[in-house]
């Protein structure tokens, strides 16, 4: 994890909203049908815990830009969201199957590859190998595969190793998750 100093910043509730640490809030959410209203509470969250939320829908498109145009520029967006952050908070919570929502999972890599701290949450902590149907390997009994014969990786860990090892996993919702950051008193995991 990066040492950086926005990593290091401290998480104070009574701060102003100026100074507050900035969370960029990765997830699926964006596809509920009630998106902008919940992208309204986990800001509100971030606020009550001493943070400032960026969520992907504060960016308004404008009205005359449609299909791949209107996807470059909700990347564009999303990606000078996640650069003005001081630190990514992230939805891994199983989308469409057993895995996290990719576009989620480009931005957890994107925080980490520009040093940012990531803090992700989910709705438990079994190792993924718990959590996906397999079976034993007929010609590696070591060796536990789905129902395509791909492994199911098995370090005990809840997410993708390549997720799980970016940041911190607290198990719970975001409001776990928020509280974890506070008791932690800085970005850093």
């Amino acid at each position: 994890m990066n040492d950086s100093a926005s990593s290091q910043a401290s998480i104070g509730a009574g701060a102003p909203a100026s100074a507050r640490p900035t969370l960029y809030l990765a997830g699926f959410d964006v596809f509920r049908a009630d998106a902008v209203a919940w992208g309204e509470r986990l800001k509100a969250a971030c606020a009550e815990h001493g943070f400032e939320g960026l969520y992907p829908l504060d960016n308004a498109a404008p009205a005359d830009v449609s299909g791949p145009a209107l996807a470059e520029w909700i990347y564009e967006g999303n990606v000078a969201l996640i650069r003005r952050a001081d630190a990514v908070l992230a939805n891994v919570n199983a989308f469409r199957g057993y895995e996290p929502d990719s576009g989620t999972a480009f931005e957890i890599g994107y925080a980490t590859a520009l040093g940012k701290p990531v803090w992700m949450y989910m709705d438990g902590d079994a190792a993924i190998v718990d959590q996906v149907p397999g079976q034993s390997d007929p010609h590696d009994a070591h060796r536990k595969v789905d129902a395509e014969g791909y492994t199911i990786e098995d370090f005990g860990l809840p997410r993708n190793l390549m997720l799980a090892c970016a940041g911190r996993i607290v198990p719970g919702d975001v409001f776990d998750c928020l509280a974890a950051m506070v008791r932690r008193g800085t970005l850093g995991r």
